[in-house]
């Protein structure tokens, strides 16, 4: 049977009662799913205030994850020292509570659409390519308070890949695709200003 996103952010949050929860314990928890699963957690700290510290383990984390997406890896793994990392409990319990809103709302647009495609081993691979472009968008520190930007395009891929929806995948793909202008657009922006400024300081030097 195939399990909606919801219902693993509310096994996730079960298994918070019972000790604390770390990354591995969710790959562990949703086998494949865990890929995207815990793409998802990883970028929603980036739409929300995040705890400091957590910011470069978890852009790390997310692009070693959707790197091995982007190479076919069905079975994930992250190394132990990243695996291992606890979220404090009430960080995971207000982080997957927060998904879990976020996925109702994604759940009533998104349903096993274009399965064919959506399921096809290339498009997996697609995904994993697209997701890990964005990862490298999502760690780069210019523009500054950029981070929810390519954040949304990796939730939305992340749910479409779970749930099977080749239309939500679109929507993800068109939004890899904005990401890159945006982003080519502001590096172009700080390049031509740089270029501009440096004759100007190295004439005025006496």
């Amino acid at each position: 049977m195939h399990l909606r996103f919801s219902q693993d952010i509310k096994s996730l949050l079960q298994h918070l009662a019972e000790k604390p929860l770390t990354l591995g314990d969710i790959i562990s928890e949703t086998s494949e799913r865990g890929f995207n699963l815990v793409i998802a957690l990883l970028v929603l700290p980036f739409l929300v205030p995040t705890p400091p510290g957590l910011s470069t383990p978890l852009g790390v984390a997310c692009l070693l994850m959707s790197a091995q997406m982007a190479l076919g890896r069905r079975t994930p793994w992250l190394p132990k020292k990243i695996a291992t990392i606890q979220f404090p409990n009430w960080f995971a319990k207000t982080l997957l509570q927060n998904l879990q809103r976020i996925t109702k709302i994604l759940e009533k647009i998104s349903r096993p659409r274009l399965e064919k495609v959506a399921e096809n081993p290339i498009t997996w691979r697609i995904n994993g390519i697209c997701l890990t472009w964005l990862a490298v968008l999502l760690m780069s520190p210019f523009p500054p308070f950029s981070n929810p930007i390519p954040a949304v395009g990796m939730l939305l891929l992340a749910v479409a890949t779970i749930e099977s929806d080749g239309i939500l995948m679109c929507v993800g793909y068109v939004a890899t695709a904005l990401n890159t202008l945006f982003f080519g657009f502001a590096f172009y922006a700080l390049y031509s200003g740089a270029m501009y400024l440096l004759p100007s300081i190295f004439q005025s030097k006496p």
